[in-house]
């Protein structure tokens, strides 16, 4: 569905009329909150590990102030629980796909130019280690090797600066925000978990106009 969405997008943005395409890939770090966990045995915390973040892009200028993007960011991030010194961590990523509206000052021109976008899309969770029958905090949670897709909202603001007439450094920080995986780390019976993970990503790339 999701999918459909994103090239329904595109193709109006081709229809709108003439525009300036542009392409290019980012990389930086991950950043994540985690949620309070309420259990009969005490409390903890339970999210995701900070990680590395790379990601790309393909956008489009159709005025002077707006465009569109479709961007895919790849994030490598370990499943944790803590509690009182104590945690336990296993291999995990997650791949967010999404469509943003791009509003931006100018239209390329100037050396320097800020944008904001906000935009949505899915973010698919996946636990990659190895599960073991015994799990420390397993009182809290279990972390599963299980692949779950979770609806996403994204907001965004960066910097472009110019380094040739086609070519630009590009800076951002970005918000991705999603319900809480409950699949992927999951509650035991009769324990509560926040609800909404905060995923906060600062990356630098180049770019390129066609």
């Amino acid at each position: 569905m999701m999918t459909r969405i994103i090239l329904v997008f595109t193709a109006a943005a081709m229809a709108a009329g003439a525009q300036q395409w542009e392409f290019g890939g980012m990389a930086g770090g991950s950043f994540l909150n985690t949620v309070g966990v309420t259990a009969p045995s005490g409390s903890a915390r339970a999210g995701f590990a900070n990680g590395a973040a790379f990601g790309a892009w393909l956008g489009y200028n159709s005025n002077k102030h707006f465009g569109g993007e479709v961007r895919y960011s790849y994030l490598p991030s370990d499943l944790k629980l803590t509690s009182n010194g104590t945690s336990a961590t296993f291999g995990g990523e997650s791949h967010a796909v999404h469509y943003d509206i791009v509003f931006h000052t100018t239209k390329g021109e100037s050396a320097v130019q800020f944008y904001g976008s906000v935009g949505g899309g899915m973010k698919i969770f996946r636990g990659t280690g190895t599960e073991h029958a015994a799990q420390n905090l397993s009182d809290f949670g279990y972390l599963t090797k299980t692949t779950q897709v979770e609806p996403m909202g994204t907001v965004a603001g960066g910097l472009k600066f110019r380094i040739t007439p086609k070519v630009f450094l590009r800076t951002e920080v970005r918000d991705y925000i999603t319900p809480f995986p409950s699949k992927v780390i999951a509650a035991p019976s009769g324990v509560k978990y926040g609800s909404i993970l905060n995923n906060l990503v600062a990356m630098v790339g180049i770019g390129a106009e066609m």
